[in-house]
């Protein structure tokens, strides 16, 4: 027979649920912004016992709701942390699988794309993808196989804060460790990120681009022609890291002694500046 003690709990667990059922956005966002302050840093094993083994319950309501406003344009940010106090608890396999087979991985990506949204809920969309991405080799391909590269390279592009996009930096560089079926695939796509308009992307694409050289170790053709446009740039933080080890042969190492049109090329390029 169930306890007294854990009657209680159980009803004290079923009252909660039906006040987020039966709230409004207001009350909903008061609910979150009192779970965050209550269970941040929590250990899965802890939150099942302050949700009374039912903790799964109300991470389930917040995948929905997340899965039924993020297009409209309503913030993310408070629902999104609230997320992450599940996946980021220590021991906490079972909530990550719950988040994945609903599509959140998906959702997040989406996120990164819709311009409605605000920056700042998408800077916790990508801290959510790291730390999908943290928890193994299987979570990172499944981000790489949902077009997460050519998400996630876009809005480093794209984005407006340099906060916002060292953080995606940090996804990136975590998606080409420990990821050999798919380091190809984030290589190329830092590649791909150096013409674009941003100096702080070109900047933080070179810096992941150099432990992706390192891993790799051969060069994809496409990067010489990029990277000497990049030793051509006015910006000086983004020719800094273009010039590597301030010869160049950083990103073509392979190619050093092999090919006199890009060694000149390259030297030019490099007295120039």
């Amino acid at each position: 027979m169930t306890s007294i003690k854990e009657q209680a709990a159980i009803s004290r667990l079923l009252s909660f649920l039906q006040d987020w059922d039966n709230a409004g956005k207001v009350a909903r966002n008061n609910i979150l912004n009192n779970f965050i302050e209550a269970n941040q840093g929590k250990t899965a094993p802890e939150l099942e016992q302050e949700f009374s083994q039912g903790a799964s319950l109300f991470l389930v309501r917040l995948t929905t709701w997340l899965r039924l406003t993020y297009m409209t344009g309503s913030p993310l940010d408070k629902l999104l942390r609230s997320i992450g106090v599940f996946l980021s608890a220590v021991s906490s396999n079972r909530y990550l699988i719950e988040f994945l087979e609903v599509g959140g991985v998906l959702t997040l990506l989406e996120i990164l794309a819709l311009n409605k949204i605000k920056e700042e809920d998408k800077k916790e969309s990508v801290k959510l993808l790291q730390v999908i991405a943290n928890s193994g080799r299987k979570y990172k391909e499944l981000i790489c196989e949902s077009y997460g590269v050519r998400s996630i390279a876009e809005f480093l592009a794209k984005s407006k804060s340099e906060e916002t996009q060292e953080e995606v930096q940090v996804l990136l560089d975590s998606l080409i460790h420990g990821n050999p079926k798919y380091q190809n695939q984030v290589y190329k796509g830092l590649i791909a990120l150096l013409p674009c308009a941003s100096p702080k992307a070109q900047q933080l694409a070179l810096q992941t681009l150099r432990t992706a050289q390192s891993i790799i170790g051969t060069t994809h053709p496409s990067i010489v022609d990029c990277v000497l446009k990049v030793l051509c740039t006015m910006h000086l933080e983004v020719q800094y890291e273009g010039k590597g080890d301030g010869r160049g042969w950083l990103w073509f190492p392979d190619l050093r002694g092999t090919s006199p049109p890009i060694e000149i090329t390259l030297r030019t390029v490099l007295l120039r500046n």
